[in-house]
């Protein structure tokens, strides 16, 4: 029997390669004689420059750039041809400030050394990360959007490339209360001849009720009284800069970066699209017999953009049952199969949350073995 397996990162505790190892090697405890094809996934998040360099080869390039609150933070760059890579929460993750985890999702860490509130949190190094590919002679620039604890509309990514304001740009959004005036001319010259895309895992536009601060500030520690003021000096950075760029589907992502990549004139692609096609899933999908997929919670948010529900309707196309191993299964069968699944497992039901957490690893590979009982001939 042919099994995909093409999980995203279970956030927290494994990478997308890691926990498609650790799918591999229950899967061939319980059924050795099975032909195994790993595709490690990402929709834009954490992990997009490293399944990109599992999947496409290229050059990786160290470089440092400033974290959400000021400290130099190490980030890097996968230069393939003409085209870089880079990945927004590396220079803006949830990871490296204070706020707690949860969806556009990133990993919860220690944070820069100048840690502090998402009022005040900056997405300048990802535009340092966007110079530093131009800079390294890439005519092509891809922006992995998610995972970000910035909530600042993009205005640090569009100061790190030279756009000037009557405010200070670089000091999330805070600075930005009062805002009237933002040129993009500078920022939109240094990028001159510059193809910008940006591959964003949701779908939010920047500001409203569904946008960036509504939806994804909460995680990122924003406090429910202070949605209504963070969102209006979005809403007053929108007027000064691009209003109807704003509306835009992915405008909202990884708290605005996409509004400021979609401002400088960058296309977007889902970035579980982009993913997949730089793996070949679809031709992989129709050469197995099963596909397996996972990600740390499945729940219905999973149908916005997100990994598993990206595999599942290549895996659909090509006629192909699919299911899904996760940390937690938080939908029901019947929300399951909308989102394209025949079957998904929890992790924390099978061993329990505290073993989930403390190995991980050996956690999955069990349930793997678990599931390969059921699905393997």
């Amino acid at each position: 029997m042919r099994v995909l397996i093409a999980p995203d990162k279970f956030a927290g505790t494994l990478t997308a390669v890691q926990a498609a190892e650790a799918i591999a090697a229950g899967w061939r405890r319980q059924a050795p004689g099975d032909d195994l094809d790993l595709a490690p996934m990402a929709d834009g998040g954490p992990g997009f420059v490293d399944v990109l360099h599992a999947a496409l080869g290229g050059e990786l390039s160290a470089v440092t750039v400033s974290g959400p609150h000021g400290s130099p933070v190490p980030a890097v760059v996968l230069r393939v041809g003409d085209t870089a890579y880079v990945e927004s929460a590396q220079a803006a993750g949830l990871h490296l400030t204070s706020g707690p985890s949860g969806s556009d999702s990133g990993d919860v860490g220690t944070g820069d050394a100048g840690t502090g509130h998402v009022e005040t949190a900056t997405s300048a190094g990802v535009g340092e990360l966007v110079l530093a590919a131009v800079e390294g002679g890439a005519t092509t620039v891809v922006v992995g959007l998610g995972g970000s604890g910035t909530n600042d509309g993009g205005a640090g990514v569009l100061a790190a490339l030279g756009a000037t304001a009557d405010c200070v740009l670089d000091g999330g959004p805070a600075a930005l209360a009062g805002v009237t005036s933002v040129d993009l001319a500078p920022a939109r010259a240094r990028l001159a001849g510059v193809t910008l895309v940006a591959a964003s895992d949701v779908d939010n536009p920047l500001t409203g009720l569904f946008g960036a601060t509504k939806t994804f500030g909460p995680q990122k520690g924003l406090a429910e009284d202070r949605i209504a003021e963070v969102d209006g000096w979005l809403e007053s950075f929108a007027a000064a800069t691009d209003r109807r760029t704003s509306l835009e589907k992915g405008a909202g992502a990884a708290g605005g970066i996409g509004y400021a990549l979609l401002a400088l004139g960058a296309t977007r692609e889902p970035g579980i699209a982009l993913v997949a096609e730089a793996v070949s899933l679809a031709s992989r999908a129709r050469a197995a017999d099963l596909v397996v997929t996972g990600e740390g919670a499945f729940d219905f948010s999973s149908r916005a953009g997100k990994v598993p529900y990206g595999v599942a309707g290549i895996a659909s196309e090509a006629l192909r049952p699919c299911v899904a191993l996760a940390g937690q299964v938080l939908v029901g069968s019947r929300e399951m199969r909308a989102l394209g699944i025949e079957s998904a497992y929890s992790l924390v039901e099978l061993v329990g949350e505290e073993r989930a957490l403390g190995a991980p690893a050996e956690a999955l590979a069990d349930l793997a073995a678990r599931v390969a009982r059921t699905w393997s001939r």
